[in-house]
């Protein structure tokens, strides 16, 4: 007859490693923009699929990519346009077959409500205007090109200030020590301390498209796989209206 304790610790061994089997991991990398949306969709995501568990990623749609790049281990990514999207595909670091646009979003210029602003050409009046690093933050390279193809960047140039991210854009907006900031419609629309002074043409900037995709490694993840369908339901399609994003 074997030893009893011995035995005890087997049983106990094979136990913890079918938890550890059971329990699913999904690492999620995605515009700060999406922070609210993804936060409450993997949220109740988990109530329905118990011992899923969930890291979510949210900054500027270039770090995020570049952090994957240097082997982050993320199975979804989400930027906030196509760029950042292409950049991982052609390094072969997302599947390719699964890259579909989740939603759109668009620019607005926010700030305090004492300012009188009513379109972009009215900016060159102002001395303190807020954008996200083009090279880095995707709001910022749409509103670096609004800017230009509205002939006032020049204007402009020793006037912006460069944020980190749109959601430091938003802030700013928000703080009443500048003058305005372009921000996504869907942030603008839940700020508490900023007014939307007006839309960015559509025909001055290209469309904030979100893509979506799964990762090479993400693509191998039950629960990952799962998620990214969830993704795509009529529920999370309801929450994404009601956070601000369009659909079509």
């Amino acid at each position: 007859m074997g030893n009893p304790a011995r035995l005890l610790a087997g049983l106990f061994l094979v136990l913890l490693l079918a938890g550890t089997a059971s329990a699913g991991e999904v690492s999620l990398s995605a515009d700060v923009c999406l922070k609210e949306v993804i936060g409450d969709l993997s949220e109740s995501f988990a109530r329905e699929n118990p011992g899923v568990h969930f890291t979510l990623h949210f900054g500027a749609s270039g770090p995020l990519a570049k952090q994957i790049e240097h082997v982050a281990p993320v199975d979804i990514f989400i930027p906030a346009n196509l760029r950042w999207m292409v950049y991982l595909e052609n390094r072969n670091l997302v599947e390719a077959a699964s890259i579909i646009t989740l939603a759109y979003n668009s620019l607005v210029f926010a700030g305090p409500a004492d300012r009188k602003i009513c379109r972009i050409q009215d900016l060159v009046k102002f001395k303190k205007i807020v954008i996200g690093r083009p090279e880095s933050v995707a709001a910022g390279e749409y509103a670096l090109a609004a800017l230009k193809n509205s002939g006032i960047y020049t204007k402009l140039d020793k006037q912006l200030i460069l944020a980190r991210d749109s959601r430091e854009c938003l802030t700013y907006a928000e703080g009443g020590n500048v003058d305005g900031a372009f921000v996504y419609r869907s942030d603008a629309l839940h700020a508490r301390h900023a007014k939307i002074f007006f839309s960015v043409l559509q025909e001055l900037y290209p469309r904030v498209v979100l893509p979506m995709a799964l990762t090479v490694t993400g693509a191998k993840n039950k629960d990952a796989r799962a998620f990214f369908k969830y993704l795509q339901s009529s529920h999370a399609k309801s929450m994404l209206t009601y956070y601000g994003f369009v659909l079509k």
